[in-house]
């Protein structure tokens, strides 16, 4: 029997096995139909170095609704600036076996306006 979210996690095992294999910082995207989160994780110490979602109440007084791509954008650009006040510059891309469309898209374009390199 096909199930959406078993086969988005298996692709998603690939892509963290192989950034694991570069030891690079990983920025996790996960989206839900109400909010958008992402975070910056350590793959050596297992450990969030920065983190941000629509879930912020500054997010959420700026913004109407976490589920779209202005939400996204948001939340991109808060992540960037929030990795780059704390040392982080290149990160890989982790999109947690979603398609690179739409708020994926949209929060990983903010990212790379902020000035993450990935």
């Amino acid at each position: 029997m096909f199930n959406k979210k078993k086969a988005r996690l298996r692709r998603s095992t690939r892509t963290r096995a192989r950034i694991k294999r570069l030891g690079s910082y990983r920025l996790c995207v996960y989206r839900s139909p109400r909010h958008v989160y992402a975070q910056i994780i350590d793959e050596g110490k297992a450990q969030v170095i920065v983190s941000a979602s629509t879930t912020e109440r500054e997010l959420r007084d700026q913004i109407k609704y976490g589920g779209n791509v202005a939400a996204a954008q948001a939340v991109g650009k808060r992540l960037a600036d929030r990795a780059m006040a704390s040392g982080v510059s290149r990160v890989s891309f982790d999109r947690s076996g979603y398609k690179y469309h739409g708020r994926v898209k949209a929060l990983a374009d903010a990212a790379r306006e902020g000035g993450l390199q990935f």
